[in-house]
């Protein structure tokens, strides 16, 4: 018996359990949600249909465990797609939300909690002077878009191959991995081909076509918009060389840079990843940390660009619900905790030791797959002798070799996100007791689903 084997053995009652999981009461559910929700489910990576199986419902969390409602628990990596850097039910972060529950859930009027966490946000970014807050990242991209084509009068936008800035209809093409794993084209039903035709797609790392790109229409560009760590579409890193060319090409031709930071923004580290590569871009969206769990999100950027935004400006939005009460103290209170636990730096060390443990594991148990991470975000991809960082350089039985992979993690009790180009979360709350047992079972899992 292996190292790996004889450790996962010792950790044996999740793995012996996994053979006996059912969820039963999880596929009635399912059945009932069909029959009023289109799919039934909210969401559309929710349905698990790139993993083969109905989805587990789940009914409770807590740490770093989440339970079904048939009583399964499972490790989670998922966190919510990212924003429970904490941790599900995190002490602290539940009084707050309690808390601030008790005065009111929604008023449509200012708080001054919403002050509070614009100064945390603006604190944390030297280049940010404004934000407004929204509630989700599909908002923040859209208003961040609205008011570059409003400062700048111009029309076009460029994005990246495969990043994913939210379902507006202008940023649906050649999108994320939620279209590329659904049945719906990349260029979802129901968007006119005019709207799309004011957005330029380019592929990542690829030097000439962004050269020829704003050759043609630099003059009319109005701002490129891009993750600067691709996390939606797969974890595809970007050459500081390639990313500071983007930003160049924007200043010689006056177009704004706008990053993403939806999903890297106070999960990367409190600087996100504008901080790490040394740049200044003139907006930035933000979501999923900054609001603890709850739907919030913001753009943020100088105050010359967020003077443009009504009621100070001409360029229009507004929402119901944005800065709701619950949601800036779930934020505030999950931000701050981070600040005083000097959590980015324990938990990407934590991180770092666990993903190189795993890649030596899997070395072990001959599975030629990579781990790649950034931070504490992870993907377990197919190798390759190459870095990725492009959609196309993604092995071609990615999709295969993940989805028999995801079911015996899944038997095993560790639950991963249910699409083969979406990336995993850590938490403070995975301490190094349940990190050493997840390497031994998904080694164990990469055993049983062999070769690509």
């Amino acid at each position: 018996m292996t190292g790996t084997r004889l450790r996962c053995y010792i950790y044996g009652l999740a793995a012996s359990k996994s053979m006996i999981r059912k969820l039963e009461v999880s596929r009635k559910l399912q059945k009932r949600a069909e029959q009023m929700i289109p799919g039934g489910v909210n969401s559309l990576v929710r349905a698990f249909r790139s993993v083969g199986m109905d989805p587990p419902f789940i009914v409770r969390g807590q740490g770093s465990r989440i339970w079904d409602a048939d009583g399964n628990d499972y490790v989670d990596y998922v966190g919510s797609w990212g924003p429970l850097i904490l941790g599900h039910a995190a002490p602290g972060i539940t009084e707050a939300i309690g808390a601030a529950a008790k005065n009111g859930t929604s008023f449509g009027a200012s708080i001054p909690s919403e002050a509070d966490l614009a100064e945390l946000v603006i604190s944390a970014f030297p280049h940010l002077e404004k934000v407004r807050f929204v509630s989700s990242g599909t908002e923040a991209t859209m208003s961040a878009i609205r008011l570059a084509r409003a400062y700048t009068q111009r029309k076009y936008i460029v994005k990246f191959e495969g990043c994913y800035h939210g379902h507006a209809d202008a940023m649906l093409v050649q999108a994320g991995s939620g279209l590329a794993t659904g049945r719906i084209a990349a260029s979802s039903a129901g968007v006119p081909d005019g709207i799309l035709a004011d957005t330029l797609v380019v592929p990542l790392d690829d030097a000439s076509a962004l050269d020829r790109v704003f050759d043609e229409h630099g003059a009319t560009m109005a701002a490129v918009i891009l993750e600067p760590l691709p996390a939606n579409y797969g974890l595809l890193p970007q050459r500081s060389e390639w990313l500071h060319g983007v930003i160049n090409h924007c200043r010689t031709a006056g177009s704004l840079v706008i990053f993403d930071e939806v999903i890297s923004g106070f999960r990367v580290g409190r600087g996100g990843m504008a901080e790490e590569f040394g740049v200044r871009p003139d907006l930035v969206t933000y979501g999923k940390v900054i609001g603890g769990g709850f739907p919030v999100a913001a753009y943020a950027g100088r105050a010359d660009l967020m003077d443009h935004v009504a009621p100070a400006g001409p360029v229009y939005q507004a929402g119901t619900l944005s800065a709701n009460p619950v949601g800036m103290r779930a934020g505030l209170a999950t931000v701050g905790k981070m600040d005083r636990l000097d959590g980015w730096r324990a938990l990407n060390d934590r991180a770092a030791q666990f993903c190189s443990r795993l890649s030596t594991a899997f070395t072990d148990v001959r599975a030629p797959i990579d781990i790649v991470s950034h931070a504490s975000i992870f993907w377990p991809r197919v190798a390759s002798s190459q870095p990725v960082r492009r959609v196309d350089q993604i092995h071609e039985h990615q999709r295969a070799w993940y989805a028999k992979f995801f079911h015996a993690a899944l038997r095993r009790g560790v639950y991963l996100p249910p699409a083969a180009f979406e990336v995993c979360f850590l938490s403070m709350a995975h301490d190094d007791d349940i990190l050493r047992s997840a390497v031994d079972l998904l080694a164990d899992a990469a055993e049983e689903a062999g070769t690509p």
